[in-house]
């Protein structure tokens, strides 16, 4: 196995992991500063981060790659974790989600001329600041809607769409102070390691 088929075979499983701790996690609102939100807040932003990293350092079709095959061992993770819906809502919205992030985040990238280049210019952080940003609206309201909308959780039935709205402002919010630097720390990273290795060659 070569070491780009060991790197898919990663991120398909980083992928898997974030969303089954997630699933778990969601089931457990907590309230800060007066807004209601859960755990999982915190955990599948991480998601977002590898799949823009993977589309800027090799194409968007290894992206869909590995979305695809996170998609069916995903769902048997979420099964575990949670209920027969919450883990039809989490595969469907995870990848109407990223596969939206995949696009928008291709379309941009070439629009900003950050296409092949081995370091960052002042363009980076426009393609996945934009992406995330519609990517985490399609998959917070899909998720909630599909898992919670007349569920047998009472609260959760009466409080999905303040606590997804709380949600995706906190992710959003997330995102952009904490991933989005994250982000360009790693990809400036990995492309000086890139840049070193081309020119020792």
């Amino acid at each position: 196995m070569n070491n780009f088929s060991k790197l898919t075979l990663s991120l398909i499983a980083v992928h898997i992991f974030v969303i089954g701790i997630s699933n778990y996690l969601v089931q457990f609102p907590i309230a800060l500063f007066g807004y209601e939100f859960t755990i999982a807040t915190f955990t599948f932003p991480f998601i977002i981060l590898a799949t823009d990293l993977t589309v800027r350092l090799y194409k968007d079709k290894v992206a869909r790659k590995i979305i695809i095959g996170a998609f069916i061992p995903a769902f048997f993770i979420s099964l575990y974790f949670a209920d027969l819906r919450i883990a039809i809502a989490s595969v469907s919205a995870y990848a109407l989600g990223q596969f939206l992030d995949i696009f928008v985040f291709s379309k941009l990238r070439k629009q900003t001329n950050t296409l092949e280049d081995l370091s960052l210019n002042k363009n980076w952080y426009i393609a996945p600041a934009i992406s995330t940003f519609f990517a985490q609206i399609i998959d917070t309201y899909i998720f909630y809607g599909f898992a919670f909308y007349n569920s047998s959780d009472e609260f959760m039935r009466d409080h999905w769409f303040p606590i997804a709205t709380n949600d995706l402002l906190f992710k959003l919010l997330i995102c952009y102070l904490a991933f989005l630097p994250f982000y360009g720390l790693i990809l400036n990273l990995i492309l000086s390691s890139l840049r070193k290795k081309s020119q020792a060659s």
